[in-house]
This record gives structure tokens, sequence and C-alpha cells, in this order.
């Protein structure tokens, strides 16, 4: 698909009749363009495949404001990404539940880089000055990134559990089957803490069985666990990258958090949110939950 993309791109830069390139070759042959297929009536085209048709047409402004495509594009586009972060991470619980770590690295590499794409695109919504979301802003009504159930089952399966955060989804059901699962279903970090287990640490027993719609908070026998990994990696070293792979991850996820609160007080200050949330108030919060606390203890610790 890349090699055609990138063909379709020559096509589309060189402009004029694809039957001559830019230098003046002759170098078309029929339905062919320096070997690119020209006729696509009877193919899979690049728009096709990526169904172009439907996403391109997903924007629909409810202002007559220019910049609510901003607004929208950039809210889409995460949505897509946490798409792709959803299907990494989901994988990547399932091979730690398996006991096969290895393609559970690649996985979790794959969303912390994500995330570095999410902490970039703030940048672009921080183009919108505070006149320019003020003009759009009524449009919005009560829709708030906060009811976005992709990033709450995010947060479920990274082990950030609150049930309450389970009725913004009641109106969907599909919705809210998903997130009620991630809610009930061990998050990636229990998993790695049974893995643990299994392999031989001592691991309180609450810790092991216990009512996964909590968050499980900081307890002093998985720190004791994680210690002994990090003082003799060589010994347990695919347990000391899973350690490293969830601190990059959590790293990352704090610094999408914190570009999150400096861009929404660029923009609106300390408005309430749409959603109804103390806006910036809020998002600073939340800044301070922490995912994997006996990973981040231990470097105290040490």
């Amino acid at each position: 698909m890349s090699g055609g993309g990138a063909h379709q791109g020559e096509i589309s830069r060189a402009g004029g009749s694809p039957s001559e390139s830019p230098s003046g070759d002759k170098s078309a042959s029929g339905d062919k363009w320096h070997g690119a297929q020209l006729d696509m009536r009877q193919q899979m085209s690049y728009g096709d495949y990526l169904a172009l048709d439907q996403i391109l047409n997903a924007q629909h402004p409810l202002s007559p404001d220019h910049n609510e495509m901003l607004f929208i594009v950039q809210h889409q586009t995460t949505e897509l990404w946490m798409k792709l972060m959803l299907h990494e991470l989901r994988a990547a619980r399932e091979a730690v539940r398996r006991d096969d770590l290895p393609p559970a690295f690649k996985m979790l590499t794959r969303v912390s880089r994500i995330m570095d794409q999410l902490v970039q695109a703030w940048n672009v919504l921080a183009t919108m000055t505070p006149p320019e979301y003020s003009a759009m802003r009524p449009y919005l009504g009560m829709s708030s990134g906060f009811q976005s159930f992709q990033y709450r089952e995010i947060e479920f399966i990274l082990g950030n559990k609150n049930a309450a955060m389970l009725r913004p989804h009641a109106h969907r059901p599909q919705h809210h089957a998903l997130v009620e699962e991630a809610l009930r279903t061990p998050s990636l970090y229990d998993e790695a803490i049974r893995l643990m287990a299994r392999r031989g640490f001592a691991i309180d027993a609450a810790c092991l069985e216990r009512d996964w719609t909590e968050p499980a908070g900081y307890n002093a026998s998985v720190e004791a666990a994680w210690l002994e990994v990090y003082r003799k990696p060589e010994a347990h070293w695919e347990l000391y990258e899973l350690g490293e792979k969830f601190v990059d991850l959590e790293d990352a996820f704090r610094q999408w958090r914190f570009r999150h609160v400096t861009t929404v007080e660029r923009v609106i200050g300390f408005k309430r949110g749409t959603g109804g949330t103390e806006g910036v108030s809020y998002l600073r919060k939340m800044l301070d939950i922490v995912l994997f606390p006996e990973l981040w203890k231990l470097r105290t610790d040490l």
C-alpha cells in the first residue's frame, strides 16, 4: 500500500499529464506510469482500502466559524490514535497473561510512541486563540472529551478504575459494554503482578484475587518484588524490561496529560469545561494520578 501511496503522491506533485514525467521523459505505457497502475476501475485503490470517503466526510461543523474544522479534526484523529492504542494495549495485556513478554514489549513501545504523537498534536490545537474558540463553543453543547469512551477504556486498562465513569456512556449500550468490560477485567498492571507471582515472587494474595473494578493502589509486596528485579536485572531480564516499558508508558501518558492542561488553559483559561467539569482545575488533579506506584517508589528505595 505504501508503495502505491508514494506513486500516487508523485502523480499529484508532478501535475499535468501522467504520460510525461517532470523531466520530459515519455514514461507512460497504456495503463501504467513508472510501473504504477493508473486504471483503478477494477482494482482496490488507496482511497478504497482506507475508506477515505467515509473518513473525510465525517467532519460536520455546526457553526459558521472557520476554526471549528480544526477542533473536529484534532479530536477525530485523537480518537483514531486511541483506537490503535486500545488495539495494542489489549494485545499486550493478553501477552502478559499468557507469559509471552517479548510481543508485549513491542506493543507497549508502540503505545508510548502514539502518546508522543498525541503530545505534539496539542501544538496544532494551541493555534486556536481564545476568541476563536469562544465563537464556536456555544455550538458544542455538553459534548466533552471527558465523555470519550475510548479514553475511559484506556484509563481502565491502565488501572485507573472508577465505576462512576460508566454513567456518561449509558446512552450508548455498545460503548458502555466495552468500558464496563475494561472496568471488570484485571488491568495490564494487574496481569503483570500476577505474572510475577507465577514466576515465584512473594505477592500478597489480596493483589492476586480482588475486586478488579477498584484501583489497585500501592502494595509493599509488589514493590519488594520489583526491587528484587531491579537489583538483579540480569537474573530477571524480561521483568526488568517490562518494568521499564511500564515506566516509559506512564511517563508518556503524563506528558500527554500535562500538554492537555496547558493547551486548555491557553485557550479557555479557568472557565468550566463544556461537560461541566472544573476545566483546568479538574485536569490538574488528574496529573497527580500514579498508575504504577511501586515502579516509581522503588527509584527512591533502591
